[in-house]
């Protein structure tokens, strides 16, 4: 003998054959009422992925939960909810053909079933409940990023059936639901708005149903993401500030590292630190200017050190150098350089070529 349940579930199944068998499903439950169906939605959103800048778009895994009532499948012998997994039987009846306006691409889970439902209740009740993969557009506005607040859509609409045949509405209660640990790496979901709204087409119109996602940027993502290693950078490229003027190639390898590390975050304190170095270098290399003297008396009041010239590397005034230093080869001109060497009109010159950097 068969156990009572089992014998319960395969009456069940002779009672749907039954009803099924002068089942039409292309018409709609109210048909024959000249009323529109009514179906109630419900989304569970099972993941949330992050919102993408660039293409602007964002990925959810979510349940489609759609109920309806049907006369032409209630029946009296019905003792207990019918549930069908079975993509034949579920083709058999009517289901409402809806379609998200606003989704770039969409998949439908077959691991490791056919991810579909369609539950029936003796009153007549139909649950069809699906379960899909979806990729939204959303349009951002980043004018005020990273301080900004986005608002993303997810739209169920009507396909086929005007609204004289079909009328989506939401669930009374709560009829948007998430998943209890749903975080979000850069954003916080501070609402959720549920709405109706209607499509117009030149053939007719159509019913619609939007859920509004306001979310908040999390300042914590980019204060460790984003301001945290551009300040640590910048502060390393101000180092150079203290290095020896010297020391050029240490200064510019240090100064190219850092901008090329930063280019991507648009600094540019990285930059007029490697601007400040390269000032440095040219004001450091440009030779002295000094104040021709009118006559010879003024040269002998000038310092020294501004007046010396190295006898070695100048051939000008080897030739005219009469006494040279044994320490470090320079010539002094009170001692027997010839006058006529400065004799220029007054004005600005500038007085040697080289330096001694020793």
């Amino acid at each position: 003998m068969l156990p009572i349940s089992l014998c319960g579930q395969q009456s069940n199944l002779m009672i749907l054959d039954g009803l099924l068998s002068t089942y039409d499903r292309r018409a709609t439950p109210s048909n024959y009422l000249n009323n529109a169906t009514m179906v109630d939605c419900e989304l569970y959103i099972r993941s949330f992925g992050s919102i993408d800048p660039n293409s602007m778009d964002y990925q959810v895994d979510l349940y489609l939960r759609q109920t309806w009532y049907d006369a032409r499948l209630k029946h009296e012998d019905l003792v207990q909810p019918l549930d069908l997994n079975d993509p034949k039987l579920v083709k058999a009846i009517w289901k409402p053909e809806v379609y998200f306006p606003n989704a770039k691409h969409a998949e439908f889970q077959f691991v490791t079933v056919p991810n579909v439902l369609v539950r029936i209740n003796p009153h007549g009740e139909i649950l069809y409940m699906l379960r899909l993969k979806l990729l939204f557009s959303c349009m951002l506005d980043l004018s005020k990023f990273p301080f900004d607040s986005q608002i993303c859509t997810m739209e169920v609409a009507s396909f086929s059936k005007t609204m004289k045949e079909l009328d989506l509405r939401w669930k009374k209660d709560d009829p948007i639901k998430m998943y209890r640990d749903l975080r979000m790496p850069q954003f916080e979901i501070t609402n959720i708005v549920d709405s109706i709204c209607q499509e117009s087409f030149h053939i007719g119109n159509y019913s619609c149903l939007v859920a509004e996602f306001h979310m908040r940027r999390s300042l914590g993502f980019h204060l460790v993401q984003s301001y945290l290693p551009t300040i640590l950078i910048v502060a390393i490229s101000w180092v150079s500030f203290w290095m020896d003027i010297g020391s050029a190639p240490g200064r510019t390898t240090l100064g190219v590292t850092t901008l090329l590390i930063i280019s991507s975050k648009s600094s540019a304190f990285v930059f007029c630190a490697l601007l400040e170095f390269t000032l440095a270098n040219y004001m450091w290399r440009k030779p002295p200017k000094v104040q021709a003297p009118k006559s010879m008396d003024g040269l002998r009041n000038i310092k020294a050190q501004d007046l010396t010239h190295d006898c070695k590397t100048d051939q000008h005034l080897q030739k005219d150098c009469q006494q040279c230093s044994n320490s470090n080869g320079k010539a002094d001109l009170d001692q027997g350089m010839d006058p006529n060497l400065f004799a220029v009109p007054p004005g600005n010159i500038t007085i040697g070529s080289t330096r001694n950097r020793s």
